[in-house]
């Protein structure tokens, strides 16, 4: 390990990773640093949704388009990742269906609807889709381009295609401390003491340490989501189904995801039966012939969640040299594409569109207030 670089990135997920394989695309000297393995915290209990639309909630002035830019990078990426380092990040077809079971769920739908990539199906184009969808369903949205990626596979793509480039990935090496070192910043880590010019904060929802050492007063809270994995030999959907935040995703691997529990303030990565009992609930729900799926396993996470539900992204209130990439909530994997290549723009001063700047900036609750 050297003593000096460019850029440090800290943290290992997929975040982390896609900052580091842009700037090393960039042909900066970058090292990233990961108290664990890459990729073995929030990321691998993902399911690996990119809901652009599915996830917008129906703001599609500000979220979507920097969504729908990073889901738009990932037609690129699945190639270019696979190109540099073998490794395929599963990037499924066949869209998203958004359920509605009440005519409330229906008259939910419109704002979705009127986007053009977003068509409106029947309780007859649904079960012809899908033919063991319930028979409560009225409707549905059929989200083409909202399509899924393996988690850990891309989190380990971006890694992988970042050291091709040149860049240097430690795991199991934490970072205890920043501080600032002349114009560099001196990072004091398990393996020796490291100096950087840039500095970049990608560690999730264990980032308040480090906020709290470099003077931000913002913190990010815990939303632990508990998924259940299930293997089965035959196709059993062509698509993901979508209903009120749960689903369940079909893989390229063979392997579905049910997902996924909503539990706030809980820093706890263990399972409970009440939330596997609901989720299977929801599960037979929507596909009752779920019911005799055979489980392989469960998941739990902690996602990491701001004052607002966006994200952190973009430079310290007084440190240039240190920027931010936290607080993605449900959507790390969605938009782990935008955030590198915004993060790498703002270290190399290229042009960022100014109403994501604006948006995602660490210190816009006080900016709101003054």
């Amino acid at each position: 390990m050297k003593n000096r670089y460019e850029v440090v990135v800290i943290g290992g997920g997929i975040i982390g990773c896609s900052i580091a394989y842009y700037l090393a695309t960039a042909q900066m000297d970058v090292a990233l640093f990961d108290g664990g393995q890459i990729g073995a915290k929030t990321t691998k209990a993902a399911a690996g949704m990119l809901g652009a639309h599915s996830e917008s909630d129906g703001d599609f002035s500000l979220f979507f388009p920097f969504a729908r830019s990073s889901q738009f990078e990932y037609i690129r990426l699945k190639d270019e990742l696979f190109d540099l380092s073998g490794i395929d990040i599963g990037y499924r077809n066949g869209g998203i269906i958004k359920l509605a079971l009440t005519e409330n769920e229906m008259q939910d739908l419109h704002s979705l609807l009127k986007q053009p990539t977003v068509k409106e199906l029947s309780r007859q184009e649904v079960q012809c889709m899908e033919p063991g969808i319930s028979n409560d369903v009225l409707g549905a949205a059929y989200i083409k381009d909202d399509v899924n990626v393996i988690p850990t596979s891309t989190c380990e793509a971006f890694a992988k295609s970042a050291q091709v480039l040149g860049a240097s990935i430690f795991d199991s090496c934490h970072v205890y401390g920043v501080e600032k070192h002349g114009n560099n910043y001196n990072m004091k880590t398990a393996k020796g003491n490291v100096q950087a010019k840039y500095i970049v904060i990608a560690t999730g929802v264990y980032s308040n340490h480090l906020f709290q050492n470099l003077g931000i007063s913002e913190q990010l809270s815990s939303v632990k989501g508990e998924s259940i994995i299930v293997q089965h030999e035959k196709p059993l959907l062509q698509h993901t189904l979508f209903h009120d935040k749960s689903y369940i995703v079909p893989r390229n691997n063979g392997k579905l995801v049910i997902g996924a529990t909503m539990i706030p303030d809980d820093w706890s990565e263990s399972i409970n039966l009440d939330s596997v009992e609901s989720l299977i609930n929801k599960a037979k729900m929507m596909l009752p012939s779920s019911a005799n799926w055979k489980i392989e396993g469960f998941t739990s996470g902690l996602r990491p969640t701001t004052f607002d539900g966006h994200p952190f992204i973009g430079r310290h209130p007084e440190e240039e040299q240190i920027l931010i990439a936290c607080g993605h909530f449900r959507n790390g994997i969605l938009l782990a594409p935008a955030t590198g290549k915004m993060i790498r723009d703002l270290i190399l001063n290229k042009e960022v569109k100014q109403e994501w700047i604006d948006a995602f900036r660490i210190d816009r609750r006080q900016k709101t207030l003054i």
